[in-house]
């Protein structure tokens, strides 16, 4: 999800594209999960603000290694995004293989998420990169297959292979604008084939997610879903951005998930969440999240608010019929500010917008919320 501004969705009424084939439902059991067997937290955003002068702190103030804090809090996976050239040369294979070291000696597995693009790619933005920009679309699926193969098959043979991966990121309307675009489903089920092939051949006991935003709208997920199984497109688990104060009540995200689940007979995963534990901001780039109205009723942006969240969301994912519910992610949770360190890889002075949502204070200690996070339903 791009963080710039409120996130624009592409949702399945607007889209209006006909469903292609009906899944058929798979009948569900009462069975809910007491574990979390994901516990996870985006850190794609760390080596940049450690190579800008990031340091982490234990919520008792002492310095220490942001990985280590996260695996004495219990987080089980971190995510790591994945750009193809971006500008500012981060978020790439380089970047990536030295930040899996560093969580496999901590013991915390590896979650990828290919944007096959050179910045965010969201429901509003899916740039193709622009050194695929004068391929077909045969090119193009080769492309997808070269770039997973090349990042997994270099993980694996570091000794750090990936435990999940998404294949695109909030894939709403499609990837890879605009020949896999909504308009175009058949390339679009030939890109994600090209992805999913690529991972289980390079990394054979990977799981592999297909991952959209909205995560209260049924109706984008039975649409989308409904059209990538008619075309062939085989996947492990289903992923879902949940963010409240963009995506519905609990109750809109609780009903997707046990009807998308029983459906196409998969489990599912939040792959994004977050909540504010301030309004204030520390840089001079006006936060996302600013305003009371934004709120969620019942939970105060603060550390016992976010936490409190937190525990709702671990709740949320326990409670899918089935044990279906595999767990969360919360996004960019040691995106702390740094100048520097902004959302624009082509603009260092672009700001960071989201430093009230990470794990950390402002003092860069570490939150109730990431011992939560690890802890709770573990």
């Amino acid at each position: 999800m791009r963080r710039r501004s409120v996130l624009t969705a592409a949702g399945a009424a607007a889209l209006a594209v006909p469903v292609l084939g009906a899944a058929p439902a798979v009948a569900s059991t009462t069975k809910q999960r007491a574990r979390l067997e994901i516990r996870g937290v985006d850190i794609s955003s760390l080596p940049k603000n450690e190579d800008h002068g990031a340091v982490y702190r234990t919520a008792d103030g002492r310095r220490e290694d942001p990985i280590r804090i996260l695996a004495q809090s219990g987080v089980t996976h971190a995510r790591l995004k994945v750009w193809v050239n971006p500008a500012d040369g981060y978020n790439n294979k380089a970047h990536v293989l030295p930040l899996a070291r560093r969580l496999k000696r901590a013991g915390i597995g590896i979650w990828v998420d290919f944007h096959y693009s050179d910045t965010w790619a969201d429901p509003a933005h899916q740039t193709k990169p622009a050194a695929w920009t004068d391929l077909d679309v045969a090119g193009l699926t080769r492309a997808v297959y070269d770039h997973t193969a090349d990042v997994l098959g270099a993980l694996k043979r570091q000794g750090t292979p990936a435990d999940l991966v998404q294949i695109g990121n909030e894939l709403n309307g499609g990837m890879i604008w605009p020949d896999g675009n909504w308009e175009h489903w058949d390339n679009l089920a030939a890109f994600l084939k090209a992805g999913l092939s690529a991972a289980r051949d390079t990394t054979p006991r990977i799981r592999t997610i297909l991952h959209l935003a909205n995560g209260g709208d049924n109706g984008l997920y039975r649409w989308w879903f409904d059209n990538a199984v008619a075309l062939g497109v085989d996947f492990d688990i289903i992923g879902l951005s949940y963010y409240p104060f963009w995506h519905g009540t609990v109750e809109a995200a609780a009903a997707n998930m046990a009807d998308i689940t029983a459906r196409y007979g998969k489990p599912c995963v939040i792959a994004e969440t977050a909540y504010p534990f301030t309004l204030e901001s520390e840089d001079d780039v006006n936060d996302i999240m600013n305003d009371p109205s934004q709120l969620t009723d019942g939970y105060p942006a603060t550390p016992a608010g976010q936490a409190a969240w937190l525990r709702a969301v671990a709740d949320l994912a326990a409670a899918v019929p089935g044990g279906q519910g595999l767990g969360y992610c919360y996004w960019e949770g040691v995106w702390t500010y740094r100048a520097g360190s902004g959302w624009n890889p082509e603009d260092p002075a672009s700001g960071n917008a989201w430093e009230n949502l990470a794990l950390f204070d402002f003092d860069d200690k570490a939150l109730p919320g990431l011992k939560t996070l690890g802890r709770y339903r573990s």
